[in-house]
């Protein structure tokens, strides 16, 4: 039997000895994603939720005043009835 040869196996002797090693490592990462991260998402996403974050009606009236599309005296009154 040749020194090198390992029952057989040639190279691959490694991998069963390598296997506990890899499970570990793959464990961590899933108990990061759960844990850390929050869940399996793609690390692009900023919230928790599935759909985007809609705008509130404020927000939309600043937008259309900042694009101008309304006047100063159109957007205090919006305003005054948004928040009244």
């Amino acid at each position: 039997m040749n020194p090198g040869e390992h029952l057989g196996w040639g190279g691959w002797w490694i991998i069963p000895m390598a296997m506990p090693g890899i499970m570990v490592f793959v464990v961590l990462i899933i108990l990061y994603l759960l844990i850390v991260r929050g869940g399996f998402r793609p690390p692009w996403w900023k919230d928790s939720g599935t759909y985007p974050k809609s705008e509130t009606a404020l927000e939309i009236l600043k937008k259309r005043y900042a694009k101008g599309e309304i006047t100063k005296e159109q957007f205090e009154q919006i305003k005054k009835d948004l928040l009244n």
